[in-house]
């Protein structure tokens, strides 16, 4: 499965699973699923999940199964 997981300032690390792409709106950095067939995010698209985007510091694209929910938290480790 196709997703991003996002670092935000205070280091959590969200995991957004099944989006295709994100794009900033407004304030917001928001992730999204396409419509099947799509190659474009357009009104055909659902949002996935969004974020402040002056809270983001880092964007990774992952791949493959991950256990758990469609948006996970998880800490970095400081050590």
């Amino acid at each position: 499965m196709v997703g991003y997981e996002v670092v935000l300032k205070d280091r959590t690390v969200e995991r957004i699973d099944g989006a295709e792409a994100y794009q900033q709106e407004g304030p917001m950095t928001t992730f999204f699923a396409r419509a099947p067939g799509r190659q474009v995010v357009d009104c055909w698209s659902n949002r996935v999940a969004s974020f402040r985007t002056s809270e983001i510091l880092a964007v990774r694209r992952v791949e493959g199964p991950v256990g758990g929910a469609t948006v996970g938290r998880d800490h970095l480790d400081h050590r």
